[in-house]
């Protein structure tokens, strides 16, 4: 093989450069999971992360195992609401879990958000855990959140996410969710929500295996207040 040229040889290494750029920037927007830490935490260590960010927090609310009946359009509406946000300046929370409006935490990496996640510690099974969140906060809870049962106060879940988030962005959701976008409401929180039906299949599936009528309305406990 004989000798390279110059120009040869000066287009293989911007090529070879162009390539490693490539890779080091397709690592850079797909490095999901490598911040990735777990802690149990209280209100107040949830407070102090957050405020030590100096970052403002928008926390997307909606369906988890219920999943979307239209997943595409739910992902188009949440990449809408990313592209009005500063990666450098927001952080973006949701339930820590990879189910139904999780499917969210990816498109926020890939934008180059912080992310971060607040789960009951009813939620132990680490595989539910979406490989994109960055921080994972697990708060001591019995219930899987929403008002405690028989007042109009949160449980320690839903309380440390309403009351960290600036903003609070609803597509669809259950009663959880509902009683979350209620409380923010009351606070005067920013909040916007967007009508999004539960997956019609697995909607009818549980109904079945709980013993309750088949659900003729897919509009979640959310849909029905806002």
């Amino acid at each position: 093989m004989g000798k390279l040229k110059l120009h040869q040889y000066l287009n293989l290494l911007i090529a070879i450069t162009a390539i490693l750029s490539l890779c080091i920037f397709s690592l850079n927007v797909t490095a999901c999971g490598l911040l990735h830490k777990k802690q149990r935490a209280t209100f107040d260590d949830i407070k102090h992360f957050f405020v030590a960010q100096r970052k403002e927090v928008i926390t997307f609310i909606g369906y988890s195992g219920a999943e979307y009946e239209d997943k595409a359009t739910m992902l188009e509406k949440a990449s809408d609401i990313l592209s009005k946000f500063d990666p450098s300046r927001t952080i973006v929370n949701i339930g820590a879990t990879r189910d139904g409006i999780g499917a969210v935490y990816e498109l926020a990496k890939h934008r180059g958000f912080i992310t971060t996640g607040i789960v009951s510690t009813r939620t132990k099974q680490s595989n539910k855990i979406s490989p994109c969140v960055d921080y994972v906060f697990f708060v001591e809870d019995q219930t899987w959140g929403g008002f405690i049962e028989g007042s109009d106060q949160l449980s320690p879940t839903s309380r440390a996410i309403v009351e960290n988030s600036h903003i609070l962005f609803g597509i669809g959701g259950g009663k959880v969710e509902r009683d979350e976008l209620i409380a923010a409401k009351r606070l005067r929180k920013n909040v916007h929500f967007f009508p999004a039906d539960m997956n019609h299949k697995k909607a009818r599936e549980n109904a079945l295996k709980k013993g309750l009528p088949v659900p003729k309305k897919f509009g979640g406990a959310a849909g029905e207040v806002f």
